[in-house]
């Protein structure tokens, strides 16, 4: 694992496939939680083809700690990219590859970071945010990835903010449902919605 700061990010890849991970996961139903690493295990060998790279919050917890096991489990080589806020106390997910530690002292700093950096790896190239279950700072997240015109895709059956995008029911929840760039699936659609995103990109 490689910890860097914001400033030195020369040695990220460029003009790759990403795949950027939000969510939370503690929230979600242990029954849930082990059919979303099953199905984050299906998701390896299509980044590996890809030459894709996944960003995600870095910290061992929610749907990072389940992304780092599931790359560990499939044998994936992929890079795995955290970002985390340097201020915020948190163990580090042992599998990931890189960690960018960005300025910030709280939960939910790291949030345009996370998107710039997912930004900057892929370039010219597709990206995809994927929302898992979540809570508040994960509005953000999903409204940062559609202000960058990046595709969101909410996997509704896991809880929190991603069954209120779903349902959208509430005015926040609903204006990022309505987004064009905005589409709902459940855990066993997901890995085929991701490859039709992906389906132009060849490997990296």
């Amino acid at each position: 694992m490689r910890v860097t700061s914001s400033s030195g990010l020369s040695h990220l890849p460029r003009d790759r496939p990403v795949l950027v991970l939000v969510g939370g996961a503690d929230g979600m139903a242990a029954e849930h939680l082990a059919a979303f690493g099953a199905v984050l295990r299906d998701l390896v060998p299509l980044l590996d083809a890809l030459g894709a790279v996944v960003v995600d919050g870095g910290t061992d917890v929610g749907v990072s700690r389940a992304m780092g096991l599931a790359r560990a489990a499939g044998g994936g080589r992929f890079r795995l990219i955290g970002v985390v806020a340097d201020g915020v106390s948190a163990e580090f997910e042992p599998n990931h590859t890189d960690i960018v530690l960005v300025p910030g002292d709280r939960w939910g700093d790291e949030a345009p970071w996370l998107a710039e950096v997912a930004g900057l790896v892929a370039g010219s190239r597709t990206s995809v945010t994927v929302l898992v279950n979540g809570g508040e700072i994960t509005f953000d997240d999903a409204a940062l990835s559609l202000a960058r015109e990046r595709p969101l895709v909410v996997v509704r059956g896991t809880g929190r903010t991603a069954d209120a995008i779903a349902a959208g029911t509430e005015p926040r929840a609903a204006r990022i449902s309505a987004s064009p760039l905005t589409g709902v699936v459940g855990l066993d659609g997901l890995v085929a919605h991701v490859s039709r995103v992906f389906e132009e990109e060849g490997p990296g």
